[in-house]
């Protein structure tokens, strides 16, 4: 490494040489700190996330799709009520 080179990406749990990005949190993890997940493929995991052991899936897209729905009846309400 000469001294124009960029410092070498760390890894967030060790803070050792980063080999690539979580496939669930994105964070930088080294080797030591991932483990290998199958799916739909071959997934490398840092340990936090494989240590979670749930995936969320969907349910974040639905409590937002709710979070408009209920807003938007609200305003309906609102509406109907200042009609009257």
């Amino acid at each position: 490494m000469s001294s124009g080179d960029p410092p070498a990406p760390r890894c967030a749990i060790c803070r050792g040489v980063a080999a690539g990005p979580c496939a669930r949190c994105r964070k930088l993890v080294c080797a030591d700190c991932s483990e290998l997940v199958e799916g739909a493929g071959t997934f490398a995991v840092c340990t936090r996330c494989a240590g979670k052991g749930t995936d969320l899936g969907y349910l974040p897209l639905l409590l937002w799709l709710g979070a408009i729905i209920v807003g938007l009846a609200a305003v309906a309400a609102l509406l109907i009520v200042l009609r009257r």
